[in-house]
């Protein structure tokens, strides 16, 4: 009986030395299956291409979960745009002959006030003669737009609004001689259509050169300028002379 059991462990313990080299040589062959798959599927050195249908999948599966918390790609700066300049600021530009007709013709506008300070008197007569070379020049100034549009090329069409617009200044023109008798309603009417005259071809009909508009510019505030100064020396000044031109005191 003795000897029996001596027998069945002996062959008990070999199957479990078997099974247990079984065991270790199964696990070297996973083992070594699985160290053959990851280098043939995650081999660093590339030694095995990546199939054409798969390349895609990873690709794109990448390109879909990734994000990146930072850019280091500069941002373009918005150029804003430049801002045209003042149009005063064309003055220098003018032709030299329409400048200096222009600073020439501004003399019968602050003569008048220029020699009242000087005799410190009011003349009535002088501010008439003022007024009524203002009037003139605002009829000419309405005559300047219709030669302004009528030639053909101009950038301005004679249309109802250009051609109707340029007889504004005349109508004001007009009706300065007609109260011609009142001297201080007859300045403040021909400031109004001076200042009317500006404003339309500054921003209603704005064709002219930018060097004709600062002109103007000038030439009106200069005019406007002498007006005031004549209606404020009647106040100041004692008056004397006669009120128009021949007519006896």
């Amino acid at each position: 009986m003795l000897h029996f059991i001596q027998k069945f462990s002996q062959a008990s313990s070999k199957m479990l030395k078997y099974s247990f080299s079984v065991g270790l040589g199964a696990s070297r062959i996973e083992t070594l299956s699985l160290k053959t798959c990851l280098q043939q599927n995650f081999s660093p050195l590339f030694l095995r291409r990546w199939p054409f249908s798969s390349f895609p999948v990873c690709v794109s599966k990448i390109q879909y979960y990734h994000t990146s918390p930072c850019s280091f790609k500069k941002k373009k700066q918005e150029v804003l745009p430049v801002r045209p300049s003042k149009t005063i600021t064309y003055l220098p530009d003018s032709p030299k002959p329409a400048l200096y007709v222009s600073l020439v013709g501004l003399i019968p506008f602050f003569a008048p006030p220029l020699v009242m300070v000087m005799t410190k008197t009011y003349i009535p007569v002088l501010a008439f003669t003022q007024m009524a070379y203002g009037a003139s020049f605002l009829a000419f100034l309405g005559g300047i737009r219709w030669g302004f549009v009528l030639p053909e090329g101009s950038p301005a069409k004679p249309d109802f609004l250009n051609l109707a617009s340029s007889t504004a200044p005349v109508v004001f023109a007009w009706t300065a001689f007609l109260i011609s008798e009142s001297i201080n309603e007859a300045i403040v009417t021909v400031i109004i259509g001076l200042g009317i005259a500006l404003h339309i071809e500054l921003f209603l009909l704005p064709h002219y050169p930018n060097w004709f508009k600062a002109l103007r510019i000038v030439v009106t505030l200069v005019a406007l300028l002498s007006f005031v100064l004549t209606l404020l020396l009647k106040d100041i000044y004692p008056e004397k002379g006669p009120k128009r031109p021949g007519q006896v005191e």
